[in-house]
């Protein structure tokens, strides 16, 4: 059997580990940096927090404006639509006002959005048709970098790996299956994790951080939710939505994707 070598990185306000499978310690050392290369890169496109970063230009376009963004920017967008589409509209990364409304805890509603934002289908580029919009991809961003840096592993020849974001999304590869524990003990349900992803979201949290793009946000109806996908990108977006679904809505999601709630 393989040895298993682990490396950690913090970035996106967590902290990434990578348990990789590999006889070579030096071969996986060096796999294990250009991931963590590439998701400092990802970090540096996606955040909306670091000046000068795709999403901090795309939230200061001025109506009429126009930009080019990195091909990985754009496809993390695209991801979000198709996520958007696939919820009904309950994963919206472009509710960066509400978000900061909730997280630090402002008095009064929260704010009403506005603003549009095209993508263009063509091209690697973002249309500002009114400002106003403010994108924030915590809701993805941290499996969207997961999924590249599984892809990259895999061109370093990495047979086999369990990628984690935090305790919130993991992702697995390779011929091995790694137990996974649910809750925060020993005494909750442990899954066996083998070539997809895991994304959990709670109220405990990140509560906070979840909104709904609706302008009256409704209880949450389970205090954690784990969602299992292939990519860790909308197994991440499924799993922020689920948490805002009622649970009559809850399967019309399983028809993309495997919904676990404490319950179920």
């Amino acid at each position: 059997m393989k040895a298993h070598h682990l490396f950690e990185h913090e970035a996106m306000k967590t902290v990434f580990s990578l348990r990789i499978i590999e006889a070579s310690e030096p071969h996986a050392r060096k796999a294990a940096f250009a991931a963590i290369e590439l998701l400092d890169s990802i970090e540096q496109k996606l955040s909306r927090y670091i000046e000068g970063s795709d999403v901090w230009q795309i939230n200061h376009l001025k109506s009429g404006e126009q930009i080019f963004i990195s091909d990985s920017c754009y496809e993390c967008l695209l991801l979000s639509t198709k996520a958007s589409e696939l919820t009904g509209g309950l994963f919206d990364v472009s509710l960066g006002h509400r978000i900061d409304h909730y997280k630090n805890a402002e008095a009064g509603p929260p704010p009403t959005e506005s603003g549009r934002l095209h993508i263009l289908p063509d091209r690697p580029a973002i249309h500002c048709e009114e400002a106003g919009r403010v994108i924030d991809l915590g809701g993805i961003g941290k499996g969207f970098a997961l999924d590249q840096m599984q892809a990259l592993l895999k061109d370093w020849n990495i047979g086999g790996a369990l990628l984690s974001a935090g305790s919130s999304t993991q992702l697995a590869f390779g011929s091995q299956a790694w137990p996974i524990n649910l809750g925060p003990d020993q005494q909750t349900e442990v899954i066996q994790l083998k070539n997809k992803a895991l994304s959990a979201s709670g109220t405990a949290i990140q509560g906070s951080h979840i909104v709904s793009p609706h302008e009256k946000k409704k209880p949450f109806q389970h205090p954690r939710i784990w969602v299992i996908h292939p990519s860790a990108a909308l197994a991440d977006a499924f799993s922020t939505a689920a948490l805002l679904m009622q649970a009559d809505a809850l399967p019309a999601l399983e028809a993309h994707a495997q919904v676990l709630t404490p319950n179920r």
